[in-house]
């Protein structure tokens, strides 16, 4: 994908360029119209300065194709505290306006002045700037005498396989200074990075403004990848509306709308759900220490892993499949799933590979009884938190508390609750309710709920026009 405008016509979020073992060229990239890139980004940021009362000013850069991984900028706002508003589309200058830079302009290399953009999409790590005069990585403009702002920049990762299936191990990636690949062994790629500004003094390194901003940038990760796949199909649908009726765009449209709306509101509001699902268990295992929790289950799993994967008689086979294990078994444990989720992604993903380990390896044998075991153990804790019996153990919280937190962070929200929403909303007030940053959840979800009360209408305008697309006229509604 050629580079595109910044701010005004944006072209698509490019992260893929590279050629088959076989000499033929391959083009395959991360596609997202222009408007619809533009008003995401938009969308993004106002939540964002909305969740946190101290941030100024909010960017998002996108990055891609791959291997040139060129950074433009692609949609600032900034805080009008005195109007009450957010300014958009800010004129000052910056090396990632239009054409951007590519990864050999910015990439750390020795003699050049370090950037943190280089470092969150080298290491797919954010970087917090809460002392920009000590900055390591804004020398350039303390040598310059400009002034730095206190930041927080987030890269947003999407796991390489959604993108490319079976092509992702063809992937050519970028290198470093030193022409080592960059991305080889990590799991996902970095295709945008949000930079959030705040007040002097008002962010440090692991804050709760940093965390929400990491949790709105998997969201944001989760809706490029959906108006992708979407797009996509989208773009065979417009070719065969071109050759029949102009009208048909606008059915394209108004479709192509409503399926943005839903994928971003909907996810991001059963990511909050999560959020409350963990902290639902996280006292449930305070209060009953004596139970099962799936966090010691996968530490012990894991450990069992590591015991014998350094043998010497292991193959790289039985290796690489011990890292793959480990992996899973972690981001197991740092997701919370729905009970049902997360039992098929144990059937599917660890206990096939335990199963593997212990046919093909003699390492594990002492220690079957007790994997399997565990592995039976993990499906049953998946499940704790719908256990009225442990809810009952919970003698510091009020009854109606109890009754009402499960029942709410085990929902899977949909177009069919939207009712729930405000239950939701209503019990994030609830004077007992001690969980970290619940003001800023409180403030994403009424922020999430404007936008999920127009989906009907939507769907009406929809419905009408293609009731008239069948009968022949569009009508002048």
């Amino acid at each position: 994908m050629a580079p595109g405008k910044a701010e005004n016509g944006l072209t698509n979020v490019g992260v893929r360029d590279t050629t088959s073992k076989r000499g033929c060229s391959e083009r395959c990239e991360m596609i997202i119209g222009d408007d619809v890139l533009e008003q995401t980004c938009k969308d993004m940021i106002e939540t964002i300065l909305l969740c946190l009362g101290d941030a100024t000013k909010g960017t998002i850069y996108r990055i891609g194709p791959m291997p040139e991984l060129r950074t433009i900028r692609v949609k600032s706002g900034v805080r009008d505290e005195a109007a009450g508003e957010i300014l958009w589309g800010t004129n000052e200058f910056s090396d990632y306006n239009y054409p951007g830079k590519c990864w050999e302009d910015y990439k750390d290399k020795p003699g050049r002045l370090l950037e943190a953009m280089a470092w969150c999409v080298e290491k797919g790590k954010s970087w917090t700037s809460d002392d920009p005069n000590l900055d390591s990585r804004s020398i350039r403009k303390q040598l310059a005498n400009e002034a730095e702002d206190y930041h927080h920049m987030e890269p947003v990762l999407i796991n390489r396989t959604y993108l490319y299936g079976d092509q992702a191990e063809d992937l050519e990636f970028p290198v470093d200074y030193r022409g080592l690949p960059i991305w080889g062994d990590c799991r996902n790629l970095v295709v945008a990075v949000i930079k959030i500004h705040f007040k002097k003094g008002c962010i440090k390194r692991g804050d709760n403004s940093t965390k929400v901003i990491k949790k709105l940038s998997r969201t944001l990760g989760t809706q490029l990848l959906s108006l992708h796949i979407r797009e996509t199909l989208s773009d065979a649908q417009q070719e065969l509306a071109r050759q029949r009726l102009q009208s048909c765009n606008i059915l394209a449209h108004e479709l192509r709308n409503t399926l943005i709306k839903l994928g971003f509101a909907f996810s991001a509001i059963n990511a909050e759900l999560s959020f409350l699902r963990e902290q639902w268990e996280r006292e449930i295992a305070l209060a009953c220490p004596d139970i099962d929790s799936k966090s010691t289950i996968l530490d012990r799993l894991c450990e069992l892993v590591e015991a014998n994967c350094s043998d010497e008689k292991c193959t790289a086979r039985i290796v690489g499949l011990c890292e793959k294990l480990r992996a899973e078994q972690a981001e197991l444990c740092e997701v919370a799933l729905m009970p049902a989720v997360g039992e098929k992604w144990v059937d599917n993903k660890i206990a096939p590979k335990w199963q593997e380990l212990l046919a093909e390896s003699n390492a594990w044998e002492a220690s079957r009884e007790e994997i399997l075991g565990l592995i039976g153990r993990l499906k049953n804790a998946l499940w704790v938190g719908t256990n009225e019996e442990f809810a009952h153990r919970l003698a510091h919280l009020p009854e109606d508390l109890k009754a009402m937190w499960p029942k709410l962070a085990y929902m899977e929200f949909s177009a069919d609750k939207l009712a729930e929403l405000e239950h939701i909303i209503h019990f994030l007030d609830h004077p007992h309710l001690k969980i970290p940053h619940k003001q800023q959840t409180k403030k994403i979800l009424t922020s999430l709920k404007a936008l999920v009360e127009t989906i009907p209408e939507i769907e009406e305008k929809t419905n009408r026009i293609i009731f008239s697309l069948r009968n022949g006229s569009m009508g002048k509604s």
